[in-house]
């Protein structure tokens, strides 16, 4: 999407690691990493349901485990000249909740994907200027369903209380629901697709538009648009590209 894009993490000194370098040199990204030799790299196993194409997965989190509040310190320049700060828990919380803190200080943008669920705590849903649960998700938050318009306009009054700024909830091929601005519906409709990275596909796409000073229904429907395109990878496409077609 022509966003620049760092990621700090940890990973072992194995085959996945390589793999993870590799694709990260493919596309652009610039790596902030430490590598140990006593851990594996972090991995997950996918189970898909055929008839609907959810899915399951088993996270073994190996070196990512280790990933430290004191990781994210030493990067702290890093994440201050961001102009969006992204995180979520598949690393320890202190370490989410330490970079949350930098971006706040530098006025950087911040989105927490919330996933794998977690029990948060207040003061970090209060640091968050994003938060993007999906449907299950935004249940494990408020204790609200989010299985109707009206249940996600609660849930997103729910975390909006909690101290999020703007609440984002996934709704897979409904679309999203913004706060304040109500469903938004998918760009690209699709019948059953394989949605593994689809979440990850809509967090990025919103946050390569945030960092360019799209609006955020903008964002969020750009968001859709990359997560509907995801399960046909490699497509081309570009921020530019999504935008233009979105708003003609």
């Amino acid at each position: 999407m022509g966003a620049q894009v760092s990621i700090i993490s940890r990973l072992g000194q194995d085959d996945f690691a390589k793999m993870a370098l590799d694709a990260w040199e493919k596309s652009g990204v610039t790596p902030y990493i430490q590598q140990s030799p006593d851990d594996y790299t972090g991995a997950a196993y996918i189970f898909i349901e055929e008839a609907s194409g959810n899915n399951a997965i088993i996270i073994a989190p190996g070196a990512a485990a280790k990933i430290s509040a004191a990781d994210l310190e030493a990067q702290a320049e890093l994440i201050a000249t961001a102009d969006v700060f992204v995180t979520q828990l598949e690393q320890p919380m202190e370490a989410a909740l330490k970079g949350l803190k930098i971006a706040r200080s530098a006025g950087v943008k911040k989105i927490l994907n919330p996933a794998p669920t977690e029990n948060l705590p207040t003061e970090m849903l209060a640091l968050c200027d994003y938060i993007t649960p999906n449907e299950t998700e935004t249940e494990a938050l408020t204790s609200l369903s989010a299985h109707s318009v009206a249940d996600e306009a609660k849930a997103t009054e729910v975390l909006c209380d909690m101290g999020v700024t703007t609440p984002i909830i996934t709704l897979g091929d409904k679309g999203a629901y913004l706060y304040g601005h109500g469903l938004i519906a998918p760009f690209i409709a699709a019948a059953v697709l394989e949605t593994t990275g689809a979440g990850d596909a809509f967090n990025g796409g919103v946050a390569a538009a945030l960092s360019e000073w799209f609006t955020d229904s903008e964002a969020v429907k750009i968001g859709c648009a990359n997560a509907g395109i995801s399960p046909h990878a490699p497509v081309p496409r570009t921020l530019c590209q999504l935008a233009n077609r979105l708003t003609n």
